[in-house]
C-alpha cells in the first residue's frame, strides 16, 4: 500500500506543477488587468484543470496507481477541500513558494486519494480521511476568523 500512495502522491505532484505552469501560462497569455477578462481567464483555467484531471487518470494507471481514474477522481475531491483551506493561508509574492505549494497540495490530494481508494483500508480508516479532509475547510474558515478579529 506505501508504494501505491508513494506513487499517487509523486504523480499527482508532477502533475500539480505542471498545473500551474500552464496556468501561469494561461493567465499571462489572457493578458489582461481588469474585470472584463475574468470570465475568460477563469474559464481557460477550468478547462486546464478539467483537462489535466482527465488526463491524470491515465499518468495514475501508467505509474501502476489502480484504479486511476477513482484515485484521480477521490484526489481532486481533496484538491477542492485543500484549495478551500488554503484561502485562510497568507499571500505570498514568490513564485517558487506557488509552485511548491501546488506540488506539495496536488501531491497530498494524490496520496488521500489512494489512501481511500485502497481496497486493504479499514472502512473506519478510510471514514477518518474523509472526515479529516472535511474536516480542513470549517478549520481554515475559523482561523480565519480569528486572524481578521471578526
Amino acid at each position: 500500500m506505501t508504494g501505491r500512495v508513494g506513487r499517487a502522491a509523486a504523480v499527482c505532484a508532477a502533475l500539480g506543477v505542471l498545473w500551474w505552469a500552464t496556468v501561469r501560462l494561461a493567465w499571462a497569455g489572457v493578458g489582461c488587468d481588469d474585470w472584463g477578462c475574468l470570465v475568460p481567464a477563469v474559464g481557460v483555467v477550468v478547462l486546464i484543470s478539467l483537462g489535466l484531471l482527465a488526463w491524470s487518470a491515465r499518468a495514475l494507471e501508467r505509474a501502476g496507481v489502480r484504479p486511476g481514474r477513482r484515485v484521480a477522481l477521490a484526489a481532486a475531491g481533496v484538491l477542492v477541500a485543500f484549495r478551500l483551506a488554503g484561502e485562510s493561508l497568507p499571500s505570498w509574492t514568490s513564485s517558487f513558494v506557488h509552485v511548491v505549494a501546488a506540488a506539495l497540495a496536488f501531491g497530498g490530494a494524490g496520496a488521500v486519494g489512494a489512501f481511500v481508494t485502497e481496497k486493504g483500508v479499514a472502512r473506519r480508516w478510510r471514514v477518518a480521511a474523509v472526515l479529516a479532509v472535511v474536516a480542513l475547510v470549517p478549520v481554515a474558515l475559523a482561523v480565519a476568523v480569528v486572524r481578521s478579529g471578526a
